[in-house]
């Protein structure tokens, strides 16, 4: 059984998004959290090791951390097609953007909004201009982040362009804009928002 430790509005939701597009059984456990204004708490029934969200038990075996989660179920279940798997040329590519969405894009909207000086050297990603001129030039002429094939590289890029740009972290252009209405009028993507009213 997989289940997924989740909280209504934040990361876990990519989770549920890729849950519902898989079209597998799972059920949702929902936990208290942090939040940034202070409020919340650790919740002693999150599995994750920081009571943070998404945690997923598969079976009794904890896999956290939103790209080790995606990766893990397109791997679980290849017949879906919701990720290259190990020798398609697309591979490689599929992995760096998965990792890019926490990896890059997250650092970097976070340090625009709180307005932090980027300093190359010592930060592991781009300023945050220069995300959004990688994320313009790669879908300029792509469907998807991989090209025609929609996959779960989209629900975690995608996802965080999405509510980036609805947020004002992440400036708003033709190519962006047409690509998060591609991938949130999925089926998939309404059920999961049906989920946090």
């Amino acid at each position: 059984m997989l289940t997924l430790y989740q909280f209504p509005k934040s990361r876990s939701d990519s989770i549920v998004w890729l849950l519902e597009e898989l079209g597998v059984p799972y059920e949702t456990k929902s936990v208290s959290i942090r939040r940034a204004d202070g409020t919340g708490e650790r919740d002693p029934a999150n599995p994750h090791p920081h009571g943070k969200v998404p945690a997923l038990m598969h079976d009794g075996h904890l896999v956290f951390e939103t790209s080790a989660i995606m990766l893990y179920l397109t791997d679980l279940f290849p017949e879906k097609g919701l990720g290259p798997a190990v020798g398609d040329p697309m591979r490689g590519e599929y992995l760096s953007w998965l990792a890019y969405r926490t990896g890059v894009i997250e650092p970097a909207m976070l340090m625009r909004r709180l307005e932090v000086k980027h300093v190359y050297g010592m930060m592991g990603w781009a300023p945050a201009e220069e995300v959004e001129e990688v994320l313009n030039e790669t879908l300029k002429d792509r469907k998807y982040i991989l090209g025609d094939t929609f996959s779960a590289a989209d629900i975690s890029v995608g996802g965080a362009v999405h509510y980036m740009m609805l947020f004002k972290i992440m400036k708003e252009t033709p190519v962006l804009k047409d690509y998060a209405a591609r991938i949130t009028a999925r089926p998939a993507f309404k059920k999961t928002m049906e989920r946090n009213p």
